[in-house]
């Protein structure tokens, strides 16, 4: 065996750096949260070649004093906690007191401060855990801090890091989201000479969001402020017309720091799984505040995950929250008939590859299960009336208790409908309605397989399912894997309106199919629902009745290039007044867009901006 022997103090400082600074966006994240500890407004961050060769950050905080200075670059000295017990309270960025002794460990590092009571400044020089010199400078009140040449002094370290175009963009994401979590903070920050972003840090979390992410996304945010039993939550979401193929646009912050959850992202995409496509994800800026002593922000090293005390409880709360948001309000997209300029995106940082695209909506979820049913008890009840409405039996979710007239005049409230004005059809898909100085185009198919699946949802849920009897019944061989669905399933089968019988060893008789769907190929249509039953095992049973009552309104929605007739069209858009949702198909796309009677003026050259 090895002899056992103490490692060298710069050994340790430089093990020690590892597990701190990881790549340049550590080194500016550590230092920028002391610099928001300090109780600074303003923060300016440089740097050169992805952090790898310069670093600078100026903020104007309190200051270190000239006798701490020393002891601030040493491990485990922190001025944010002073026992065990403190680590349960947190509520400073930083505690652990690793940062400066670990940046020291494996880079150039200066530093010039100043406190507001102190007639002049000190800069300090430290390299590779070295003190060089101390001395009293002329400074403004704040820290200015330059680290050069980082990983100078461990090569393979700085072998690893990407490029220093990627290297940056780690850092621009994460001020950016360092920007929108203190809207009061003015943040600067300048790469390669060049100034990327600049917030004037007046407190306005909309504003910030307008200098990251521009004007389009700006314009289609519906604001959120809400206090709940567990958290309370402000910020904005994203229109259903604002995704993107990733999570990057979902920003959560607690208390004041960047988390990354699980459980919150799945809340926001939950409540927006009925207004949104398939693999798309929403924009959401949301700040909730927790008391301290529910949840832990020790999980993780750099403290960007957490763990909460009542996870089921806070997930329910926040996805009723995002669902109140999105309800009863007028989502038809508007479209431009100008040129549309081309966008270039940011690069994705670290996005971890989208989970599979499952239910449609857990609300439908709810009402697709009966309540004796042994599902039911697996989700939470979405729909808890409004304190001020009594429960009857059979009472629906209390959006119904929303009417259309409470709200802003819109295309498809009552107030409007003598407004309509239809003008025919295009492409025999579209239909175009005018009404005051707006043409809307509803999508046919989109429109009335929305309807479709609304009328099924109501039937399941009610267990209103009417049958078609069959003369001759389908006659229909399956194999064992089909058989044994059949079984596992028979059910919810039933459910929908089927009646199905032994016929004898591999033979089943269809004696009934649903009526609404009668004029579809309803062999094929059980068959193709059995196969979907033996491929998604991993599923919850409501899942698959929810994707299967999709796919069969899908099917049975009348299709593009079919001649409706006026009464026809009529008759659809009154039962889509009706919907609680009924801007978006089962599948998220829209079912009506608009443009505005200017935006076609600008493209005949009638007004000219």
């Amino acid at each position: 065996m090895a002899e056992i022997a103490l490692l060298s103090q710069d050994t340790i400082d430089k093990i020690a750096a590892g597990e701190v600074v990881e790549r340049p966006s550590s080194v500016v994240k550590e230092l920028v949260e002391n610099a928001i500890d300090a109780g600074s407004t303003a923060i300016t961050v440089e740097i050169k070649e992805g952090g790898l060769s310069f670093i600078r950050i100026t903020d104007n905080g309190c200051g270190i004093h000239k006798d701490q200075i020393a002891l601030a670059f040493l491990r485990h000295s922190t001025s944010k906690i002073r026992t065990v017990q403190d680590l349960l309270s947190v509520h400073s960025l930083g505690f652990r007191g690793e940062a400066l002794s670990s940046i020291s460990a494996v880079a150039r590092v200066e530093l010039i401060t100043k406190t507001p009571e102190a007639l002049n400044g000190v800069r300090y020089v430290i390299e590779g855990s070295k003190e060089l010199s101390m001395e009293e400078i002329g400074a403004p009140d704040g820290t200015t801090f330059l680290v050069r040449d980082l990983f100078y002094n461990t090569p393979a370290r700085r072998k690893f890091l990407k490029s220093a175009q990627t290297e940056g963009n780690y850092i621009t994401d994460m001020i950016e989201k360092l920007a929108i979590s203190h809207p009061h903070i003015s943040f600067k920050y300048i790469q390669n000479n060049q100034t990327k972003l600049h917030t004037s840090g007046n407190g306005k979390i909309k504003d910030v969001i307008y200098h990251i992410y521009g004007r389009d996304i700006t314009g289609n945010l519906l604001e959120i402020k809400k206090s709940c039993e567990h958290f309370e939550v402000e910020g904005f979401i994203g229109k259903p017309s604002v995704t993107r193929g990733n999570r990057s646009y979902e920003n959560v912050f607690i208390n004041g720091r960047y988390i990354k959850s699980a459980l919150l992202n799945k809340a926001i995409e939950d409540g927006y799984k009925a207004f949104i496509m398939q693999h798309q994800y929403p924009f959401a800026v949301l700040h909730f505040t927790f008391p301290g002593d529910k949840l832990d922000v020790n999980v993780h090293p750099t403290k960007m995950e957490i763990r909460f005390e009542s996870a089921q409880e806070i997930y329910q709360e926040l996805f009723q929250v995002i669902q109140d948001s999105l309800y009863g309000r007028d989502l038809i997209q508007e479209v431009s008939v100008t040129k549309e300029k081309k966008v270039t995106y940011k690069p994705v940082i670290s996005e971890p590859a989208p989970e599979p695209f499952e239910a449609r909506r857990i609300n439908d979820i709810r009402k697709a299960v009966a309540k004796d049913s042994p599902y039911h008890r697996e989700y939470p009840d979405h729909t808890k009336p409004l304190p001020s409405v009594k429960v009857a039996e059979g009472q629906v979710s209390h959006y119904r208790e929303m009417t259309l007239g409470d709200l802003d005049p819109v295309f498809l409230s009552k107030e409007n409908k003598e407004k309509h004005h239809i003008i025919g059809q295009l492409f025999q898909t579209y239909w175009l309605v005018e009404m005051e100085d707006k043409l809307f185009v509803i999508d046919q198919h989109a429109a009335h397989e929305k309807v479709l699946y609304e009328r099924m949802m109501k039937r399941l849920h009610t267990r209103e399912f009417t049958s078609q009897q069959l003369q001759p019944p389908i006659v229909l061989t399956l194999d064992a894997r089909e058989a044994e669905m059949l079984e596992k399933y028979r059910k919810e089968i039933e459910t929908f309106g089927y009646e199905v019988e032994g016929f004898g060893g591999k033979e089943y008789l269809i004696t009934a199919v649903p009526d609404n769907l009668f004029q579809l190929d309803m062999k094929d249509l059980f068959l193709e629902m059995l196969d979907d039953f033996g491929a998604n095992l991993s599923k919850n049973t409501p899942e698959l009745i929810l994707e299967k009552v999709a796919t069969m309104s899908c099917k049975a929605a009348v299709k593009g290039n079919h001649q409706l007739s006026l009464n026809e069209v009529k008759a659809l858009i009154d039962e889509l007044l009706g919907l609680e949702n009924p801007y978006n198909c089962p599948h998220g796309r829209p079912t009506i867009i608009s443009m505005t009677k200017s935006e076609i003026e600008k493209k005949f050259k009638r007004i000219v901006t």
